[in-house]
C-alpha cells in the first residue's frame, strides 16, 4: 500500500479533482485485495447552504454529490451509518445477510437487495480537527475480512491528505458564491481583494425591492417576517440566475442583481435575460401567493427596476471588512426606477436602453422625473405573461 500512498501525497494532493481521488483509491484497494464493491467517501461542509458533499464509487464509475442540512432531518440520513460514525466517533461493522426491513435502515436493505454481503463506516480525520466519513461495501460471500478492514484503515490517512485540500478550497469557494453570487466570487478568489480595487464594466442593473415591508415588520412575527423573505428571495434568485445574472446583495428587502455584458454583441441578450429574469419572477409570484394565501398569510408583491451602462465592480470598505458590490449612476437610476413602480402602476419598469434592444417585452409608459436628473426620462414597462 506505500504505493498507494505515495499516489495520495504526491499526486492526489495536488489533483485538485475528488473523483480521480476516490477512484484511483478504490481500484487501488481492489489491486491490494480488498472486495471493494461500492464507497461512498462524504465530506463535511462549512455552508450555509450544504452541509456535506461527496463521491460515490462503483464498478461502473464515480460522481460527486452535494447534501443539504434538510437532508439530515430526513429518513436517508436518520439512523444511517454516517449519523452512527459521526455521533459516537467510532466505525461501523456490519453484515448485510438476513436483515429485518422492518427494523433496519433503508440503506443496509437496499444495498443487501443489490447483492452487497458485509459493510464498513469509518471515519476520516482532517487536519482542521473536522471529522468526515465513508462507507464501504462488498459483495463478497466471505465479506470483509480482517485484513481488508486493516488496509482500508491503514490507507485512509494518506486519503485525507489528498481530500483535505479539495475539501477546504470547495469549501471556501462555495462560501463565496453564496455570500456574493457566481461572479463576484470568482474575481475574489482569484485575487480581486484589495480595498478600493475595482473593475468598469458594463452591465444590466435590476433592482428589486418587496412592497409593504415596513408594514409587515411593523405588524408581523418575526418568524412570518422571514418566511416571506425567504419566499420572495427563492423567486427573485432563481429567476436571475437561471437568466445568466448574478445577485450581488439583498439590503433588507432589496436585490441587486447584475447581468454582465461581455461584448457589443451581447448587451441585446443580456438586456432580454434580465427582463425575462422579471418576467419569471412575476409569473412565480402568483404560485407563491396562492401557498400563502391557503396558510392565511397576505399576498406578496414587489417591483422591478431595470437599467443598462457602466458600473464600477469591485471593493469597498474600511480595511478590516470589505464589501464586493457595484456602484454607479445606471445603479442609483435602476434603483430610482423601481421606486416609481408604485406610482406608475406597473411591476417592472425599464429605462429605454433596456427596452430599445427588446421591443417585443416592453411598451411605452411615459416620462418621468427622477430625483438626481435633470430632464425627465422615458420609462418603459415589461409585458407581464398572462396569468
Amino acid at each position: 500500500m506505500v504505493k498507494l500512498t505515495d499516489w495520495m501525497i504526491q499526486e492526489g494532493r495536488c489533483a485538485d479533482d475528488p473523483v480521480k481521488v476516490v477512484s484511483h483509491f478504490c481500484s487501488a484497494l481492489i489491486e491490494a485485495g480488498v472486495p471493494l464493491w461500492r464507497a461512498n467517501i462524504g465530506q463535511r461542509f462549512a455552508n450555509p447552504l450544504l452541509i456535506a458533499w461527496g463521491v460515490v464509487w462503483t464498478p461502473d464509475g464515480a460522481e460527486s454529490y452535494d447534501v443539504t442540512h434538510e437532508t439530515t432531518l430526513t429518513d436517508s440520513y436518520v439512523g444511517s451509518s454516517f449519523e452512527y460514525i459521526l455521533q459516537h466517533k467510532k466505525p461501523l461493522h456490519k453484515s448485510l445477510r438476513q436483515l429485518d426491513p422492518e427494523t433496519e435502515h433503508i440503506s443496509y436493505v437496499e444495498f443487501a437487495e443489490l447483492g452487497g454481503t458485509d459493510y464498513y463506516a469509518t471515519l476520516l480525520y482532517y487536519g482542521d480537527g473536522s471529522l468526515h466519513g465513508c462507507t464501504f461495501v462488498t459483495q463478497d460471500q466471505d465479506g470483509f475480512l480482517p485484513q481488508h478492514l486493516e488496509m482500508i484503515e491503514a490507507t485512509l490517512p494518506a486519503l485525507s491528505c489528498a481530500l483535505e485540500p479539495v475539501t477546504m478550497r470547495k469549501s471556501s469557494k462555495s462560501l463565496l458564491r453564496t455570500y456574493l453570487g457566481h461572479g463576484p466570487s470568482e474575481a475574489v478568489w482569484n485575487g480581486t481583494i484589495k480595498r478600493g480595487e475595482r473593475t468598469t464594466i458594463e452591465a444590466v442593473v435590476m433592482f428589486s425591492d418587496l412592497r409593504g415591508f415596513t408594514a409587515m415588520s411593523d405588524n408581523s412575527p418575526e418568524e412570518r417576517v422571514f418566511e416571506a423573505l425567504n419566499g420572495y428571495f427563492d423567486l427573485v434568485v432563481q429567476s436571475v440566475e437561471e437568466h445568466g445574472g448574478d445577485v450581488l446583495k439583498f439590503m433588507g428587502d432589496g436585490i441587486l442583481s447584475i447581468f454582465p455584458i461581455s461584448d457589443r454583441a451581447n448587451r441585446a441578450k443580456q438586456c432580454g435575460n434580465a427582463a425575462r429574469a422579471a418576467q419569471d419572477a412575476i409569473a412565480g409570484l402568483t404560485a407563491l401567493n396562492v401557498n400563502r394565501n391557503q396558510a392565511n398569510q397576505p399576498s406578496l408583491d414587489f417591483g422591478v427596476g431595470i437599467n443598462v451602462g457602466q458600473v464600477s465592480y469591485g471593493n469597498i470598505g474600511s480595511p478590516g471588512r470589505l464589501d464586493f458590490t457595484v456602484l454607479g449612476g445606471a445603479v442609483n437610476l435602476a434603483s430610482r426606477i423601481e421606486g416609481l413602480t408604485k406610482t406608475v402602476g406597473s411591476r417592472i419598469l425599464a429605462t429605454a436602453a433596456v427596452a430599445n434592444v427588446s421591443p417585443d417585452l416592453f411598451s411605452p409608459c411615459g416620462s418621468y422625473a427622477i430625483r438626481g436628473l435633470a430632464d425627465p426620462i422615458e420609462l418603459f414597462t415589461l409585458i407581464e405573461p398572462p396569468h
